[in-house]
């Protein structure tokens, strides 16, 4: 699009997306709403076709209907914890990948519960301010991981962690 790059960021962007079968949200992924779900109105960040394309699990302690947007996003709201949420993700995914797309808390109780098998993080020198910290506690070696690649661009590193 105007105004985006070609090279490594752009084939990490590209990649991101590729052999995606579901995608799994904590709440405040989807939106600012907290709480009971005042009405339906809200429906995500992304206007009418979110970038997602395939299903999308939205991990909520508030029951909601499904919302079938543009472009073959479903946002499905599960109330059962982050078990549910894989399962119900894996059966749509079939043999394609299940994304887990944050925040920091939801990526954690993965990670805790020994549930993620790769994870790509990107780190951009920014400065952001307060906000919840990814990896506060965890001990990647000790969950398995280990480094596959690491690898920089003008605006970031990218680094590739993988079970050993």
């Amino acid at each position: 699009m105007e105004g985006g790059s070609r090279g490594l960021d752009d084939e990490f962007a590209a990649k991101a997306m590729a052999n995606v079968g579901a995608w799994i949200l904590g709440r405040n992924m989807f939106g600012p709403v907290r709480g009971p779900w005042p009405d339906d109105s809200w429906k995500g960040w992304w206007g009418e076709e979110p970038p997602y394309h395939v299903p999308v699990f939205v991990l909520t302690h508030y029951a909601r209907d499904p919302i079938e947007m543009k472009g073959g996003t479903t946002f499905h709201f599960v109330t059962g914890g982050i078990h549910e949420a894989l399962e119900r993700a894996r059966e749509v995914a079939e043999e394609r990948d299940v994304r887990i797309g944050g925040g920091a808390a939801t990526i954690r109780q993965y990670l805790t519960a020994g549930l993620v098998d790769e994870m790509h993080l990107v780190y951009a020198p920014v400065l952001l301010g307060a906000g919840e910290s990814l990896l506060a506690g965890l001990d990647l070696t000790n969950l398995g991981f280990r480094v596959r690649r690491n690898t920089n661009s003008e605006r970031c590193m990218h680094v590739e962690f993988a079970k050993a």
